[in-house]
């Protein structure tokens, strides 16, 4: 048997094409290859089934908990959704009642949605999926790989968990520092990694197309839930695949990604 790959890939939302188009481009083995997917699979484009049914063909999946993934885990939990599913939830109860019996209600009423959607109709295998994602991953040589970021201040082990998913400053102030013209070892960080992997940000806030590096620090959102292209990258070679743009895959709904969600 061969050796397997390692992939990166960044924020999903929802983006069932963009999927398929990351994983046959860069030739994914579903068998050998490992997939580190950076989380936020829900809410966004109408296709999260469609996403989590295709990830749970992958025999080497790690998956990261992003913070609109922990929105649904708590609506799974609860039936109730803790932002009203303002931001691209449309897409998400969209795609689930596609395989629901019965009445398919979905519209927006005052601040959120008027949905038919119950945590009962999601499939216990998705249930299984959202409540085991990870809030980190680190390989065996120092790579850590998260959806938001983490305080750097703070021991990375000891943090609340929401700030893996939730964190930007760690992503603004690398890229200051940058700016700044100062160096890595300059940079403050109480735990330290060989490189750390991240999504959560869209690039195209910096109007970039394409992974963006600053110090030891890689975004991998790359806008896949507007109008940017999901993109997969090799670990160890650092080549990258993308989908088409988003925009031209789904025309019926967009979810743009604001820096404050």
């Amino acid at each position: 048997m061969k050796e397997g790959r390692k992939f990166v890939m960044g924020d999903l939302h929802g983006a069932y094409k963009a999927l398929i188009q990351c994983l046959n481009r860069s030739g994914f083995d579903y068998q050998n290859d490992t997939l580190i997917q950076l989380g936020d699979v829900a809410d966004g484009h109408n296709e999260v089934y469609e996403c989590v049914e295709e990830l749970l063909k992958i025999k080497n999946l790690i998956a990261i908990k992003g913070n609109h993934d922990a929105w649904f885990q708590e609506f799974i939990q609860t039936d109730f959704h803790p932002v009203s599913w303002n931001y691209g939830g449309k897409g998400t109860i969209e795609s689930y009642l596609k395989y629901k019996d019965g009445p398919k209600v979905c519209f927006s009423k005052g601040s959120g949605f008027k949905t038919s959607l119950n945590s009962s109709d999601i499939p216990p295998l998705h249930r299984q999926f959202f409540r085991d994602q990870k809030p980190y991953y680190i390989l065996d040589d120092n790579i850590c790989f998260v959806h938001g970021g983490f305080d750097r201040y703070l021991d990375f082990f000891e943090q609340p968990e929401k700030n893996y998913y939730w964190d930007r400053r760690l992503w603004t102030e690398a890229l200051s520092h940058v700016d700044e013209g100062k160096r890595i070892d300059t940079f403050e960080m109480v735990t330290h990694f060989e490189s750390i992997y991240i999504g959560h940000t869209s690039t195209l806030n910096w109007g970039k197309s394409q992974p963006m590096e600053a110090l030891n620090i890689t975004n991998m959102d790359i806008g896949a839930g507007s109008n940017g292209k999901l993109t997969i990258r090799n670990i160890d070679t650092e080549e990258i695949w993308q989908s088409d743009a988003l925009d031209t895959l789904y025309d019926d709904y967009k979810y743009v990604a604001h820096m404050h969600e």
